[in-house]
């Protein structure tokens, strides 16, 4: 008798695959309103999603323009964390702006 067999008693072992599943990815998006001014949008974009000048411009725009603008796709976690963050930003700063999550 092998090794094996004396650890398994004489069985065979099934090897089971595991699969990983990708997590469920979330679009963050701003909303927007009356009140708060185009350059913190942007000053939110470039600080908070790491967008460049001109692509914070351009969400920016939509964001002005479309009444929302997408700034990035994240896991949930990262997404909420991202919402929160927007929020109490927009809250030290006297404005009400206010970002949203929704699945992908």
């Amino acid at each position: 008798m092998g090794d094996a067999d004396k650890r398994t008693g004489g069985e065979v072992l099934e090897r089971t695959k595991q699969e990983t599943k990708r997590p469920e990815l979330y679009r963050v998006l701003l909303l927007n309103d009356d009140y708060t001014t185009m350059d913190f949008v942007v000053e939110v974009l470039e600080t908070i999603f790491n967008k460049q000048p001109a692509e914070a411009f351009r969400i920016m725009m939509m964001v002005h323009t479309q009444g929302k603008g997408l700034c990035g796709v994240y896991s949930h976690e990262i997404a909420e964390t991202k919402v929160e963050a927007v929020i109490v930003i927009a809250r030290d700063h006297g404005f009400p702006l206010k970002a949203a999550m929704e699945p992908e």
